[in-house]
């Protein structure tokens, strides 16, 4: 064969197994990398499918309502709401796109403890997301306030520094709810006030019964709310104990807070037992108990010194007039007034004291006595004093 022939022969064979060669490779590798791009596909399907479904549920459950309407709304979240009542109003503003949804969303992520009471400004811009962290983190202002009832203090007082504070806006209504009682009387306290035959005479039914502390209360709490809070805590303060000691001094619940009130009125804390004893001793005698803040409680007199005319006014509150107590309580006492006046100072129960006067009007210091001669010796001792601070007081 010709060398020519040869070389033909020769790059024919060698095409031919490089072709076969090639085939073999390209087999090889499509076999290894066959299972790897069917799953690549599948995976791009599933993916696909997945994603499609996921934009589904954000576009009908979680994304914002109207992308386009950015204008804000007022939505309040009221003490005490339940997430239920929270995503119901939500749904409702058309703020949310599905209540069920939001409900257990919060719930499952923890939200729903975590939602606060307040005003909030949300738009239906804003996706479900959003709305649910806004609700966490209270709109800054307060949802309780602190309210202070100071011992002494007449429902007018508490009226008067309920509207100073903001708690109020309408204290004629708080002064009309205190005047009959009338929504109150589920406590039984009040019932047995509203069922006596006087009740009629007093200024307020409710006086003597909204106890002196500091109450933490709502901010958008009525009138009505604060009157309840206040009548439970007298209810908290007059235990079993003290109503078996009235039961055993003859003495009704009312009758105790009457005493009490003026008590309170009379003196400082220190004395409390002191000048409980002399009403108590001019109670058993059928005296006139004689109280000046009585009289000052109906007539609004503020001077130490009172003329005649002023002890002469006719009410069933002047207990210079009346014998035995007056028609009600004059002031919310404390608890250690209450306290007086189921346990009265018994070596001044024994001693018979029967009169006291105030000895130092800037301080509040007593002077007691047991005649009426010692008292009116007192009194012309002191009543200067008394006249003095009402002129610098410019009474």
């Amino acid at each position: 064969m010709k060398k020519r022939d040869q070389d033909k022969e020769y790059t024919g064979e060698s095409l031919r197994k490089e072709r076969e060669y090639g085939l073999y490779w390209y087999s090889w590798l499509w076999t290894a990398l066959r299972p790897f791009a069917i799953g690549l596909c599948v995976l791009l399907v599933v993916g696909g499918v997945v994603m499609g479904g996921i934009n589904w549920v954000n576009r009908h459950f979680f994304a914002p309502v109207n992308e386009q309407d950015h204008q804000e709304i007022i939505f309040t979240v009221a003490s005490g709401s339940s997430l239920t009542r929270v995503a119901n109003n939500l749904e409702t503003e058309n703020l949310i796109r599905n209540r069920t949804v939001f409900k257990y969303y919060a719930d499952f992520l923890g939200y729903g403890q975590k939602i606060q009471a307040g005003e909030y400004k949300v738009s239906r811009d804003m996706s479900m997301q959003q709305i649910m962290e806004l609700l966490t983190t209270g709109d800054g202002n307060p949802i309780t306030r602190n309210m202070t009832v100071i011992p002494g203090w007449t429902i007018r007082d508490i009226a008067s520094s309920l509207k100073e504070q903001g708690a109020i806006t309408d204290e004629e209504q708080f002064l009309s709810l205190c005047r009959t009682g009338q929504d109150f009387s589920a406590y039984y306290y009040v019932a047995d006030v509203l069922a006596t035959a006087n009740v009629s005479s007093r200024l307020f039914a409710l006086e003597g019964y909204l106890a002196p502390d500091t109450y933490e209360i709502y901010t958008n709490a009525t009138a009505a709310d604060i009157i309840k809070k206040l009548l439970s805590q007298t209810e908290a303060v007059f235990t079993n104990e003290y109503h078996d000691r009235a039961d055993e001094l003859g003495m009704t619940m009312d009758q105790v807070i009457t005493l009490a009130s003026m008590i309170e009125k009379e003196a400082k804390t220190a004395d409390f037992s002191k000048v409980s004893a002399v009403f108590h001793n001019r109670l058993k005698l059928n005296m006139t108990l004689g109280s000046d803040v009585t009289v000052k409680y109906v007539s609004g007199v503020k001077r130490m010194s009172l003329t005649n005319a002023d002890l002469q006014v006719a009410s069933p509150y002047n207990t210079y007039v009346n014998k035995g107590l007056p028609v009600g309580p004059i002031c919310s006492p404390s608890a250690a007034a209450i306290q007086a006046a189921l346990y009265p100072d018994e070596q001044f129960v024994a001693d018979q004291y029967l009169y006291f006067c105030s000895k130092d009007p800037n301080t509040g210091e007593l002077y007691f006595s047991r005649t009426l001669e010692e008292h009116n010796l007192a009194v012309s001792i002191y009543a200067p004093l008394w006249q003095a601070y009402d002129r610098e007081q410019g009474l």
